[in-house]
């Protein structure tokens, strides 16, 4: 027998950081473009798990894609463990200063090569492990059911990089490559007991539905 609950992960709205790094500072979110939140809805399930981040800007997004769902949903859990990754002591530098600052050693995805903690910060390793083990106790809270998560472009990647292997340097690494735009949404599956009697000891499989869907349908370059 197998349980698939379907994970629908979506980044919240923009956010003016005025070109700063931000990470987990508390910023509010711009969802003034209604459009963008009418196209979310329409492609979420209904009855589905709400899930957010304790940061402000997934409360936000989160209420005005409920302002255009048929069903309002119940009130969303909030989940620490979804934060974005605390980028210590790079929060406030400018994408330029810290190239500078770690010039010839700036990674060519993100901020740092995934296992690198920044100056009273977590790397990303530290981020998926935490975002792990929110996804398994969740999932086997809700098993079988579908689960909206607003959250922020480091946690998907987080959860992307679980489907693909987990906590492994080559997973965590290749999680970076994804681009996650605000208020994209990508979906994926966890399947418990996927495989059965023929491989007992493989409790849980992955399956990844979607990555980075606009909210509008239109594909980009």
């Amino acid at each position: 027998m197998t349980d698939t609950t379907r994970w629908w992960w979506i980044r919240h709205a923009p956010v003016d950081s005025r070109g700063l790094i931000y990470g987990q500072e508390d910023l509010d979110c711009d969802c003034s473009n209604e459009p963008l939140f009418t196209g979310l809805a329409s492609r979420l399930p209904g009855d589905a798990v709400w899930v957010t981040s304790n940061l402000k800007r997934t409360h936000q997004t989160a209420e005005a894609v409920h302002g255009h769902l048929r069903v309002p949903p119940p009130e969303a859990l909030v989940e620490p463990r979804f934060a974005e990754q605390h980028f210590g002591d790079w929060q406030g530098l400018s994408h330029e200063a810290l190239r500078e600052r770690r010039s010839p050693e700036w990674h060519r995805f993100w901020h740092a090569p995934a296992h690198e903690r920044p100056p009273r910060g977590e790397s990303f390793d530290d981020l998926v492990a935490r975002t792990e083990a929110a996804i398994e106790e969740l999932s086997d809270r809700f098993p079988g059911r579908d689960i909206v998560s607003v959250a922020h472009g480091g946690t998907i990647r987080a959860a992307l990089a679980i489907a693909l292997g987990g906590t492994r340097t080559a997973a965590t690494e290749a999680a970076l490559s994804f681009a996650i735009a605000n208020c994209s949404l990508t979906r994926i599956d966890r399947i418990a007991g996927a495989a059965g009697s023929h491989a007992p000891e493989v409790a849980v499989a992955w399956r990844i539905g979607l990555v980075n869907f606009p909210p509008d349908g239109i594909l980009g370059l």
